[in-house]
């Protein structure tokens, strides 16, 4: 976030007292929501527990701090990058630099932007709840549908492809989605009262 004269700073010296109030703002509205996830990814690559808080504090400061010159963009793999390091200089100056720790610390780069188990497990059940959706529309209406929603192909793109009107894909599409709202509204009220 670049300091202007609109927001009450000059453009050229770094005024503390004006950057703190957007620093603070900016931390707590992106950086201490990932909070749950950056003890998620300290604790898998770091065995001991006790020393998580007081690692997740370190990634914290370290981020504070450079954000006081610059707001980095974006934030999560800053973050996850700063915990990074900071678990492979503990390593270090611990001299517990086993391959096992490096080979985790490499997988966890990748493992912190992966979704929870149970994260996936519902993703899948709505993909399927979607895919028997569209199996009962009309075939028209779900290629519609797919080609907007899914290739996301302009209704232009999707009318010649298919060979029809421009108004007739906007009603085809609108249908349909109208069908899928209406299919998802009717199962989750009849979940609601089997409960």
């Amino acid at each position: 976030m670049a300091k202007t004269p609109e927001n009450g700073c000059d453009g050229g010296k770094r005024d503390a007292a004006c950057a703190v109030p957007d620093v603070n703002a900016w931390f707590v509205r992106e950086v201490l929501p990932l909070e749950a996830a950056l003890k998620r990814f300290l604790r898998h690559g770091w065995r001991n527990d006790s020393d998580v808080s007081d690692i997740c504090q370190d990634v914290f400061v370290r981020t504070y701090e450079a954000a006081r010159a610059e707001i980095p963009q974006p934030v999560k793999p800053f973050v996850f990058a700063i915990a990074r390091n900071l678990l492979i200089n503990r390593l270090r100056r611990e001299q517990i630099v086993s391959i096992d720790a490096v080979a985790d610390l490499d997988v966890l780069g990748h493992a912190a932007d992966e979704p929870t188990p149970d994260r996936t497990a519902m993703a899948r059940q709505e993909l399927r709840r979607l895919q028997a959706a569209l199996d009962h529309l009309p075939e028209r209406w779900r290629d519609v549908v797919l080609l907007r929603k899914i290739e996301g192909l302009s209704r232009r793109e999707i009318a010649e492809r298919m060979g029809l009107a421009e108004s007739t894909v906007a009603q085809h599409l609108a249908s349909g989605i109208a069908a899928l709202v209406n299919m998802f509204h009717s199962e989750r009220n009849d979940s609601g009262r089997n409960s």
